[in-house]
């Protein structure tokens, strides 16, 4: 079973993520910020990571350059799901190391395939 790490400031945001992919087998754990997110990635290896950008502290970009420059976190995909939905919000994203950029609101079933495909890889 694949751990998918959710990394958002937003518990409402968070518990709907989870519950749509335990829903369709995938184990879930979450983190508040971006060092939290850092934290459990270093920690927990998980399959792949869904990071938002906008949040205390550490942000999304600055979690996901962290994550992709480090030798034990540098092979976890990370998906950005953000409410930052410019196109340059999403080449960013995508030079801090993302495999892909989705923007909030993300219905149940485009985070679903989402991760299927990009677990699939």
């Amino acid at each position: 079973m694949a751990l998918i790490l959710i990394v958002d400031d937003s518990p409402t945001e968070v518990h709907v993520m989870q519950k749509a992919l335990e829903k369709h087998g995938f184990e879930t754990a979450a983190a508040a910020d971006g060092d939290e997110g850092i934290a459990i990635a270093r920690q927990r290896r998980p399959d792949l990571i869904f990071m938002d950008v906008v949040m205390p502290g550490v942000n999304g970009f600055q979690a996901t350059r962290k994550l992709s420059s480090d030798p034990r976190t540098a092979s976890i995909p990370i998906v950005m799901v953000t409410t930052k939905g410019q196109e340059t919000d999403r080449i960013w994203g995508m030079r801090q190391g993302a495999v892909d950029y989705l923007v909030k609101p993300v219905s149940e079933q485009t985070l679903v395939e989402k991760a299927q495909a990009v677990l699939a890889h």
